[in-house]
């Protein structure tokens, strides 16, 4: 009687209504708001400031490459938006002084980032500790620092123009692995460098693929061609930022430590994504292949790193050693079951290894089968002779020899080049079978090979050492070792010029960049190793 007849209706009126007008995008309105509430606070701390002088260095290199980067030899894109100035006398300077106000900008952020993760730094404005910058922070910086180096030109190399000639002859019907782009004259040829035009592709038949996928979408497109390769390139970027912590469970490093190490690394952006080189998908997938294998994923493992080998062949280096990590596994697991040792390690080296070899041999016979073209690849690889700089441990000791003999350069490389070939087959074989007894050991094998194919090679680039640092990173290292690879990445950013061409025979440009990384290594533990803001407190005293 008191209460029923009263209190029923304004119930049912009181809670039907605001259901029934609950606006229904609600949820994502509330993920926005989280995010710009996010994007706030990220940007007023130190490692959003970083991350900003990143972005506005990445644009600096994207607008100074329009005159100072590996340009077409004729755009009209260019005289079209009026900007040819940039290629030619005063405005050739500026827009060099531009890119390298732009790589500078970008290693600075990196070292503060660095501080900032191996907690070596002051932390201000917020109450978070140095050492506790997250995974997605770097990640969503890596995205950040790329945005706009896509549609830079090809900035420190030629490569791309070489890639996509070469995609060009399949898609025409030639076989890349016995003609050069030489005997397809045209837009694509005339931007490739005169060294290669002649030259067989060195490449795996996916990446040839892929080289034929663009260039049947983009044509004689020069511009488009090269921004596609680049989008073709995000996943082995993507695969890195996923391979290089997770192997940190393995390995003993620190995942923040070895994504800034490895990725976030200027050395790696400006030349793998603004360089527009393969090795970003081959290292993405050597990385990941590992990764894989390291977590009992064996078959899937070993055939991501045969699609790696089908990009470039160098990724095929980690495929013995994995073999190694199969049959720890595998003793691990008749441990784990009570079964006791292996009974037969020969045999079930054998099995392994023989299982290993199929897969890999099933994905890349596929591969060749789709692209149509045969093994001719691995006559090609001897091309990169051509190619002669004192990165390479062979021309640093023919240069030294031509200093007191009457040889010619060319007569004693064939002799230091045969020697370091010797010596390098011979640290491969005792390296893959002294580092065969732990997980560790066999990735820090394939990071002693890495290296020693990057030195003892007839050719090496800055951008091969990509391939052992996405290794390295996964262990745990000391501060001073850290500040060694950042030095050595610093280095190796900086001998090159933005248009392609080998600063390594001007004393002024290697002085000036021996320069840089020392600061940039010692900046890694001081704010200001060079003391300026002391000395300018003291001045304004």
């Amino acid at each position: 009687m008191d209460t029923a007849p009263v209190t029923t209706p304004v119930t049912s009126t009181v809670t039907t209504a605001p259901v029934a007008t609950l606006p229904v995008p609600e949820p994502a309105a509330h993920t926005v708001r989280w995010w710009v509430r996010w994007a706030g606070d990220f940007f007023r701390s130190p490692e959003g400031h970083a991350a900003l002088l990143g972005f506005w260095g990445a644009v600096m290199i994207t607008f100074g490459g329009l005159g100072a980067g590996a340009v077409r030899r004729n755009d009209p894109l260019l005289e079209s938006a009026h900007l040819s100035w940039l290629r030619f006398g005063h405005g050739y300077a500026l827009a060099t002084i531009v890119v390298w106000l732009g790589v500078l900008s970008m290693i600075i952020a990196w070292v503060r980032l660095g501080r900032i993760t191996i907690g070596t730094g002051p932390y201000r404005g917020t109450e978070r500790p140095a050492s506790t910058v997250t995974l997605n922070e770097l990640r969503i910086t890596v995205g950040i620092w790329i945005l706009p180096l896509l549609f830079a030109v090809p900035m420190f190399s030629q490569d791309v123009y070489s890639y996509l000639a070469q995609g060009a002859l399949l898609r025409d019907g030639y076989d890349p692995y016995t003609v050069g782009p030489v005997v397809s004259p045209g837009v694509l040829l005339d931007n490739v460098s005169p060294v290669w035009t002649t030259t067989t592709a060195p490449y795996g038949p996916i990446f040839l693929l892929m080289g034929q996928a663009i260039t049947s979408i983009t044509g004689d497109n020069v511009v488009a061609g090269t921004i596609a390769m680049r989008l073709v390139m995000l996943p082995g970027l993507a695969l890195m930022m996923w391979a290089v912590p997770h192997m940190t469970k393995h390995l003993g490093g620190k995942p923040t430590v070895a994504l800034w190490l490895a990725v976030l690394n200027p050395l790696v952006l400006i030349h793998l994504i603004g360089g527009v080189h393969n090795e970003m998908l081959m290292v993405g997938l050597m990385a990941a292949g590992i990764a894989l294998v390291l977590e009992r994923h064996h078959v899937a493992g070993v055939v991501v790193v045969a699609i790696g080998v089908a990009i470039k062949a160098t990724a095929g280096v980690a495929l013995p050693f994995l073999v190694w990590i199969w049959m720890i596994h595998e003793r691990e697991r008749r441990a784990a079951e009570n079964k006791g040792p292996l009974p037969h390690p020969i045999r079930t080296f054998a099995k392994i290894a023989g299982l290993g070899v199929s897969v890999f041999a099933v994905v890349f016979v596929a591969a060749s089968a789709a692209a149509g073209v045969g093994i001719g690849w691995l006559t090609a690889l001897s091309g990169s002779k051509k190619i002669i700089n004192w990165l390479s441990l062979p021309t640093i000791m023919a240069h030294m020899v031509t200093w007191v003999t009457p040889f010619s350069l060319g007569e004693v490389l064939v002799v230091t080049r045969a020697l370091c070939a010797v010596a390098l087959v011979g640290i491969l074989i005792w390296t893959w079978w002294r580092y065969r007894n732990t997980e560790r050991q066999a990735v820090m094998g394939i990071l002693i090979a890495f290296v020693a194919i990057v030195i003892l090679s007839p050719a090496a680039l800055p951008w091969y050492y990509s391939w052992p640092l996405a290794l390295a990173a996964g262990f745990a290292m000391s501060t001073p070792t850290l500040m060694v690879l950042v030095g050595l990445c610093t280095w190796l950013m900086l001998v090159f010029q933005p248009g392609g061409s080998i600063g390594l025979y001007n004393i002024w440009h290697v002085a000036a960049a021996t320069f840089v990384a020392v600061v940039a290594a010692l900046s890694l533990r001081k704010v200001d190793p060079l003391r300026l803001r002391a000395d300018s407190a003291r001045s304004k005293q």
